[in-house]
């Protein structure tokens, strides 16, 4: 019996060293500005991934791994530390990325990502060159600049009907690629006068030199291409100066912050952003979401975050494999439903997603023009 006994606390021990050897963690990395002016919208793709493992991971997971586990990495909307943040992913292994957010952050940390051949799926970066570079691993989940720059002046030209146009930029790689990209197809057409082109430094929280400069200019409307909190602070000193030009921004700024720290300045401010529809899945996940990081809202790029982390554990699930060509091989040729509608990527890595012109109304964001139809909501 003595000997019995042994035998079997023997055989205990192998079967649960073989336990510990066979148990796989699967890892996902994010990047996102944690610290600095924007990191809401980085906490917010944080929040967006790690709603999407857990939902997985309700579901049944990814066979062969017993867990999944999400490693943030801080890319502080810069560079330099995207890129650091890029290599510790890395070095930790993971097999794909959601992130960057800021494009000046995407774009760089693209480059080591590509080397080292991982999936990065950016939830927020628009500039036209993050997907126009041939890196077969990358995909983006929001429009690009070209397209929503487009979708702005056609709201302007065919739906306000406006003159004249004052632009604002911070002279980040997102933000310019926009202005540039507006002044581009407004001129296409030169049914607009741009009078004016203004720069602002990244994070100022002080406008009113630039916006007293455009009211004597008096457009007809002020974009702001610029992030949050600047696009919140900026209608609140519009307006405090009496400016009555109409304000128009983009879908860096469409966050219920704007709303919330905009106050009464935010009312009837455009913005450009893509409507998703109004689905099962969309309900839950926001149940879900603001279960889970105990909040009233979801932030725009938490839904974004959520399917790129969605689709690329199922497309690891679908392919069997993390083998990078293999899952690239499967989002390439799936079409997707997500919480933003259907995802399907062309060969660049983009979706065929277009914009549509929101209003900011009775402290809310109202669905109010469609550039493709030409018509109101």
């Amino acid at each position: 019996m003595k000997k019995v006994g042994i035998l079997m606390l023997c055989l205990m021990m192998v079967m649960g060293f073989h336990g510990t050897v066979l148990a796989k963690t699967l890892k996902i990395g994010t990047l996102s500005p944690l610290t600095g002016p924007y990191a809401q919208d980085g906490t917010d793709i944080l929040q967006g991934a790690k709603t999407a493992v857990a939902v997985f991971e309700k579901a049944g997971g990814v066979p062969g791994y017993d867990k999944i586990e999400v490693i943030p990495g801080d890319s502080a909307c810069d560079g330099g530390k995207a890129t650091m943040a890029a290599n510790k992913l890395i070095n930790s292994g993971v097999s794909g990325v959601v992130g960057a957010y800021c494009s000046s952050a995407t774009i760089p940390a693209s480059v080591p990502l590509n080397q080292a051949n991982i999936i990065q799926i950016t939830p927020a970066s628009t500039h036209t060159d993050v997907t126009a570079r041939g890196f077969k691993q990358i995909f983006r989940m929001p429009p690009r600049d070209d397209v929503q720059a487009w979708s702005t002046v056609k709201f302007l030209e065919d739906g306000l009907k406006i003159k004249t146009l004052a632009l604002i930029d911070d002279r980040q790689t997102y933000t310019v690629g926009l202005t540039e990209n507006i002044t581009k197809f407004a001129k296409e057409n030169n049914k607009i006068k741009i009078v004016a082109l203004e720069h602002i430094t990244p994070a100022d929280k002080d406008f009113t030199a630039v916006l007293t400069k455009l009211k004597k200019l008096n457009p007809d409307v002020i974009y702001m291409g610029v992030y949050q909190p600047e696009g919140s602070l900026m209608v609140r000193q519009a307006k405090a100066l009496g400016i009555k030009a109409k304000m128009l921004s983009e879908d860096a700024v469409f966050h219920p912050k704007f709303i919330e720290v905009g106050g009464k300045a935010a009312e009837g401010t455009f913005l450009t952003f893509a409507k998703a529809p109004d689905t099962p899945e969309r309900k839950d996940f926001e149940k879900t979401y603001m279960e889970m990081w105990k909040v009233e809202t979801v932030g725009s790029y938490g839904y974004y975050a959520y399917d790129a982390a969605m689709i690329l554990l199922e497309a690891i699930k679908k392919a069997g494999t993390t083998d990078t060509d293999k899952v690239v091989d499967v989002l390439r040729g799936t079409a997707w439903n997500g919480v933003t509608g259907e995802i399907k990527f062309d060969e660049k890595g983009d979706r065929k997603l277009a914009h549509i012109i929101w209003i900011v109304k009775d402290g809310k964001f109202v669905p109010y023009w469609d550039p493709l139809t030409e018509k109101y909501f």
